[in-house]
């Protein structure tokens, strides 16, 4: 697969590779789990360091979530380079991350977005990264039906490992495939998304349906709870999705 710069830190898996994966690494304290299932891998020491709260640039977690083949590095690239990258990627090895500034009325919201591996194997790396996230997006897709059907086992991880007031948004991505193709109804992801009170919308990497708008409603949210005050209280993020999708949708509805 051919990176950009700004996807030079994702990881993703070789034939060479695998057989490295979840080797451990040796620190000075012991043997610990690679956070990425490379051997002596370490993360940037700008990810790890604390975050003062006296920094105007801090760094709001979010990571994507979901079974292996819903589209999260799509979904990825094409929020950071507003391009669809043809062809097909290689399973990502436990995390990568790319940082995005997005503009908020007249503030500044950085992302730090984590791609996560869906593969079962990588489940107990990817939960270490669940505990100080401020916001999860679970994919599923809506041409995959057992993709659909592990959401609930991914909310149930959620609630385990993830704070509790954690921004949680579910994309049934792909919505651009063949009607023939779709296995899973708008209609079931919505009745599952109010049935977890979480925000829901679909979206597809590839035409960029609600990408960009995913992403935004999650940093008006982060940006809400971040100003505390009387007026930012009143943003509700689960309206904010709904009236900016009916706007998009109205127009054909009509016709």
């Amino acid at each position: 697969m051919a990176t950009d710069d700004s996807m030079s830190d994702d990881v993703f898996e070789s034939p060479q590779e695998t057989q490295s994966l979840q080797a451990p690494s040796q620190t000075s304290g012991g043997t610990t789990p690679s956070p990425t299932g490379y051997r002596d891998y370490k993360p940037p020491a700008d990810l790890l360091r604390p975050v003062s709260e006296l920094e105007t640039d801090i760094a709001h977690k979010t990571i994507l979530l979901g079974d292996s083949g819903v589209g999260k590095t799509s979904l990825l690239v094409q929020f950071d380079t507003g391009k669809f990258q043809s062809g097909t990627f290689s399973a990502t090895v436990g995390i990568g991350f790319t940082n995005k500034v997005v503009s908020v009325d007249d503030s500044k919201i950085k992302l730090q977005i984590w791609d996560t591996a869906g593969q079962e194997r990588f489940r107990s790396v990817t939960h270490a990264y669940y505990r100080d996230a401020h916001a999860l997006l679970l994919l599923y897709d809506v041409s995959n039906k057992t993709s659909f059907d592990n959401i609930r086992a991914w909310l149930g991880e959620i609630r385990e490992y993830a704070q509790d007031d954690v921004v949680i948004m579910l994309l049934g991505n792909k919505a651009d495939c063949p009607s023939a193709e779709r296995m899973v109804r708008r209609e079931d992801g919505e009745r599952l998304a109010r049935e977890y009170n979480v925000t829901f919308m679909e979206t597809s990497a590839k035409t960029g349906l609600n990408v960009e708008l995913a992403f935004m409603a999650v940093a008006r949210e982060l940006k809400s709870r971040k100003c505390g005050n009387a007026d930012d209280q009143k943003f509700n993020v689960q309206d904010y999705v709904r009236e900016q999708t009916q706007k998009g949708s109205c127009p054909p509805c009509n016709t």
